[in-house]
């Protein structure tokens, strides 16, 4: 059992170092942070959206920025596309599940703010859908997926594809690239003196 799970531990380990030794995934990450970072001076805000794990991944990154990370200091404009039922399910009924982030996009977003898209496939059709309407009003996407990226490649500004192609690695590696994002905001917006 014990092997079993360094195994596990291993697995995860390899990925993280696989990204860390491929420069275009650290320039990913970066350009991420300062794109994020100069919506947010501007006035803007992030839109986060994913399913499932991916949903909990946006409601963590949105909750760091909003609450705090490392400090405390203002709260920052993220909002989890994931989280409130009677919007989801409403749009759900009366759109269809592939649009529950889309019409969420339509409604709150504007020109200049940022879209994170999670979707370990590349190929969640609400997704893609809200990476779709994010493009029609001008706003900044940023997706994360796996090696494979699916489809969301050209509908993306800038793409993480995790060197992964099972989906809990793609997952605990966008958390770390989630941690590393919000850190960088923080830092950048808020700076902290040494």
């Amino acid at each position: 059992m014990s092997e079993e799970i360094r195994g596990s531990i291993l697995r995860s380990a390899e990925v993280l170092q696989r990204m860390a030794a491929d420069a275009s995934c650290c320039d990913t990450i970066a350009a991420m942070a300062e794109a994020s970072v100069a919506a947010l001076a501007a006035g803007r805000k992030l839109l986060l959206c994913g399913n499932g794990g991916s949903a909990a991944d946006a409601q963590h990154w949105a909750a760091e920025l909003v609450s705090r990370f490392h400090y405390d200091r203002p709260g920052l404009p993220a909002i989890a596309l994931t989280t409130d039922s009677s919007i989801l399910t409403g749009i759900g009924n009366d759109y269809g599940y592939e649009r529950v982030f889309a019409r969420q996009v339509e409604a709150l977003g504007v020109a200049g703010d940022v879209l994170f898209a999670l979707s370990t496939s590349g190929r969640s059709a609400n997704v893609l859908a809200a990476l779709r309407a994010a493009r029609a009003k001008g706003m900044v996407t940023l997706g994360f997926t796996g090696a494979e990226g699916g489809e969301m490649p050209p509908l993306c500004d800038l793409i993480l594809r995790v060197p992964a192609g099972v989906t809990p690695l793609v997952q605990e590696a966008h958390e770390v690239a989630g941690h590393i994002i919000c850190a960088r905001i923080e830092q950048r917006l808020f700076p902290r003196p040494e």
